[in-house]
């Protein structure tokens, strides 16, 4: 029986993996790293090869999904360590590569790290329980453009929930779903303003976890022509109700005062 060990990242370089994060990598004979659900900034992974002195080979969405490169990976070591930007777990196709692990009969461990599921609040100063359902925006495509994710940020809004809406990437492609992007998407679906009235307040967070983050804070119309710099970015649809302490935190943000 061998042991797969599940290792967060979390959301900035190599700086941000723990002493049992590295402890794992060391002990394992094979190393495997995804960035298809986020990226690290640029280098982390090439660096952490050369602290480790050995590879990390780099599985895209088909192969981690296959699971057969883990699965034979485990065939040949005892000990394998597969990374993940953020943590192992925020992804449901990591949770399916865990399972399929159990069913060939290895042992897996979990070495957990920081996530945008709550950094993007904290960040924000938002109440993680004031949150309803996380919502992913995909790219448009010929005859592909879906309504849902207004749909869910409407359905959240009228329960008194936040809503963060995760933007889709492709980083093989180079492509990243940029916030203003995202913003204007979201008017489209939704012209009438039935779901989004004009003036609402939404507000943006960039490169969350990194030296660099920022966020803003301020009317829709107004952000969506903002540009965020570089990926990756994450938009916070607010309840219509902030708390007196949430609305004196995300003041910060407000528009034109971006600030770490």
């Amino acid at each position: 029986m061998a042991e797969l060990a599940f290792v967060g990242l979390g959301l900035g370089d190599e700086r941000g993996l723990s002493r049992r994060a590295w402890e794992a990598l060391r002990a394992a004979g094979e190393l495997y790293a995804e960035e298809y659900t986020a990226s690290a900034p640029a280098g982390t992974l090439d660096r952490v090869a050369a602290e480790l002195g050995r590879p990390v080979r780099r599985l895209d969405r088909a192969s981690v999904e296959a699971e057969s490169p883990i699965l034979e990976a485990l065939g040949r070591s005892a000990r394998v360590a597969f990374l993940v930007v953020g943590d192992p777990f925020a992804a449901t196709t990591h949770v399916a590569l865990r399972l399929a692990v159990e069913r060939a009969g290895h042992a897996w461990t979990y070495v957990p790290n920081a996530s945008v599921l709550t950094a993007a609040a904290g960040w924000l100063g938002l109440m993680h329980y004031r949150f309803g359902r996380t919502v992913s925006l995909p790219f448009e495509a010929p005859g592909f453009a879906p309504r849902s994710p207004l749909e869910q940020v409407g359905a959240n809004r009228a329960q008194g929930l936040h809503t963060l809406l995760l933007l889709d990437l492709r980083p093989d492609e180079g492509r990243y779903l940029r916030a203003d992007e995202a913003l204007r998407r979201l008017r489209a679906l939704d012209p009438d303003g039935t779901t989004l009235p004009r003036g609402m307040p939404v507000a943006v967070v960039a490169r969350v976890g990194r030296d660099d983050a920022a966020g803003w804070f301020g009317p829709l119309e107004e952000l969506e022509h903002v540009d965020f710099g570089p990926p990756m970015h994450a938009v916070v649809i607010p309840a219509p109700e902030l708390h007196f302490e949430e609305a004196a935190a995300i003041g910060r943000y407000r528009r034109g005062s971006a600030r770490p």
